[in-house]
């Protein structure tokens, strides 16, 4: 799967712009605020029907502006090129076509046309709190596992419910068992599900993320990533009767899969403090790219790769290493940008690499 056309009209700062795309390797190059993260933000909403960045869809309309439309076509081996439209208009609910077909469900679209981002932003993998963690893995197994984001959406809806229902006992000074059971009954099922998920994730995708870190950094360091869940020392439903009392004190639930996190060491240290940043952005490129292997075993196609500001804090070896691994057979389509033009193209003409140079 690649993506062969991309069109981008009114979208953040650009306002057209018409792309013919290079099957493996596509390199975007210009001054900061020149635009070239906001082009693979564009590709980014085409996978997942929203902004990587803004949460507010309003927000990716060009200042001054009342709408915006972007449009891509891939191909996908025998199946041929498949059109993806996405647009929006201010105070209007956007739309997502698929061959000119309006999606009744946009979770629908999920995991078709699969991507991995990777970005300076990841760095909030490691320094903001356990959220961040839970999205990234809820992430990557929504994009394969139609099944776990059904389960994750009925999950966060009925927590929000039980929590208002908690919140409102203790307001009130009083205590409805059976009302609370209806939202702790769907938490049991679903969580039930998404932890078991969640495990199977994990059993295969630490050891992905060790080799890929050594094969980048070029050395063994004593990394390590471990899950951590409530889970692995009650059933659901030993947690939730335990937890009750503290539920109705806290006015909210206390135990459950909303509550896991992941661990990121070095030498048996806290990475975020131990590493240094070369190591830590080596360490959050792995991460991406076994996410990346994991969805082209289970999606059955390449996804798409972005790899936005390449040399933020790598060293010339070390981004060598990677260009050398992302433009092997095991990758698809990769997008890459940077700021200098000269030291990413001296890189890849050095090792005979074919791409399409694009220059904002």
């Amino acid at each position: 799967m690649y993506l062969s056309k991309l069109s981008i009209l009114q979208f953040k700062n650009h306002a057209e712009q018409n792309f013919e795309l290079h099957p493996k390797l596509n390199v975007i190059t210009g001054l900061n605020g020149s635009g070239k993260t906001n082009i693979l933000d564009a590709i980014y909403y085409l996978s997942f029907c929203k902004s990587y960045f803004n949460t507010a869809d309003a927000l990716n309309i060009k200042r001054d502006n009342d709408f915006f439309v972007l449009q891509g076509n891939y191909h996908i081996g025998e199946e041929g090129v498949e059109n993806v439209l996405c647009s929006l208009k201010r105070n209007q609910k956007k739309t997502i076509k698929r061959n000119q077909k309006e999606y009744e469900r946009l979770t629908d679209h999920i995991g078709l046309f699969p991507l991995v981002m990777v970005s300076p932003n990841d760095i909030v993998l490691l320094y903001e709190g356990s959220e961040e963690r839970r999205k990234f893995i809820d992430s990557v197994i929504a994009q394969y596992d139609k099944n776990y984001l059904h389960n994750l959406l009925q999950y966060n809806k009925a927590l929000q419910q039980r929590n208002a229902l908690l919140k409102f006992f203790i307001e009130n000074n009083r205590f409805d068992a059976m009302s609370l059971e209806v939202w702790t009954e769907t938490l049991i099922k679903c969580g039930s599900y998404i932890y078991t998920a969640r495990v199977q994730f994990m059993n295969v995708f630490q050891d992905l993320v060790l080799g890929t870190y050594s094969h980048i950094a070029n050395q063994n360091d004593n990394v390590t990533i471990h899950y951590e869940s409530q889970l692995a020392t009650y059933t659901y439903v030993q947690g939730m009767a335990n937890s009750l009392q503290r539920d109705r004190s806290a006015g909210l639930t206390t135990f459950g899969i909303h509550k896991d996190d992941l661990t990121f060491k070095i030498d048996e240290q806290p990475l975020k403090k131990m590493a240094s940043q070369g190591q830590q952005k080596t360490f959050l490129l792995a991460l991406r790219l076994a996410q990346y292997s994991l969805l082209r075993k289970h999606c059955g196609r390449p996804p798409l790769l972005l790899l936005d500001d390449i040399y933020d804090k790598l060293d010339t070896l070390r981004v060598a290493n990677l260009l050398q691994h992302v433009v092997s057979d095991a990758f698809g389509q990769v997008f890459i940008t940077h700021t200098n033009n000269s030291m990413l193209i001296t890189t890849l003409q050095q090792q005979a690499i074919e791409y399409k140079h694009i220059t904002l």
